[in-house]
């Protein structure tokens, strides 16, 4: 009889046991939030930041007789922002700088009246809008400098404009220099001033349809000489190019060639 008792003791106390109520369990920590679908979420890099427009100076009707502000869509910016990061070596930035001086004319050419501008002076004379080598070469520093200001050049610098001289006749051209690879400036870097050298050019220019329009700087209004021009350098010429947008119809790459070879008149043969 105890025995009995016994075992029903032990029975009662086991029902009990597993009647009482149990803690919850403890909730598993999602590791990612699950997607529409029951994919996890991807973690993505922020885009950038749209480019803010950015504008340039641009000359024609010979002389840099009439100037215009240029603005530069913020992404044609970041275009050329792209195609300048992914040259490999100078020689590849110099090729993206010559397809770049033609996209900035071509846009240029539907603000302003130099889409009518053709390679050379001959074939687009007395038309609104024509360039002649004192327009394309103070437009295209000014657009080497813009994009320059904003630190995408790592293998070149801009200097001022060259000038060579063949018989009597003068022809101007911008020049990039190449320099030791550098680092792209931090995007948020403010752009430099741009230095201006037309009035330099023009003080050197003995082009006669540029004098016919305007006075040489260095002539007093009794046309004495007051000051001279100097040419480039040739002992510098080794490592520098010249990027000239004269050569071409508007909206087309510029021609890129060494210093020296320009400075012996190389070129298409366009007048």
């Amino acid at each position: 009889m105890r025995r009995l008792l016994a075992v029903v003791m032990l029975c009662l106390l086991a029902s009990a046991a597993f009647a009482a109520p149990r803690a919850p369990a403890r909730p598993v920590v999602a590791l990612a939030k699950a997607q529409p679908g029951g994919h996890p979420a991807t973690t993505r890099a922020p885009a950038p930041e749209p480019m803010v427009d950015d504008t340039f100076r641009i000359c024609f009707n010979y002389g840099c007789m009439t100037e215009q502000d240029v603005s530069v869509p913020g992404g044609t910016l970041d275009t050329l922002r792209q195609w300048l990061a992914s040259a490999p070596d100078a020689a590849a930035e110099r090729a993206v700088l010559a397809q770049a001086v033609g996209m900035l004319l071509a846009e240029a050419g539907r603000q302003t009246p130099v889409a009518a501008d053709r390679g050379g002076n001959f074939l687009d004379q007395e038309v609104e809008g024509r360039m002649d080598c004192i327009d394309h070469s103070t437009s295209t520093t000014r657009i080497l400098r813009m994009i320059e200001a904003h630190g995408w050049l790592r293998f070149h610098q801009v200097l001022e404009p060259a000038r060579r001289t063949r018989l009597i006749m003068q022809h101007f051209g911008a020049v990039v220099e190449e320099v030791a690879p550098r680092r792209p400036a931090p995007e948020h870097a403010r752009p430099a001033a741009v230095p201006d050298y037309m009035a330099v050019m023009l003080a050197q220019c003995d082009c006669a349809e540029v004098m016919n329009d305007v006075r040489r700087p260095d002539t007093s209004a009794d046309g004495t000489q007051e000051s001279a021009g100097r040419p480039a350098d040739d002992a510098d010429a080794g490592n520098r190019y010249v990027v000239d947008s004269w050569f071409v119809d508007n909206g087309e790459a510029a021609i890129v060639l060494p210093l020296a070879e320009w400075l012996e008149g190389g070129g298409p043969n366009v007048q």
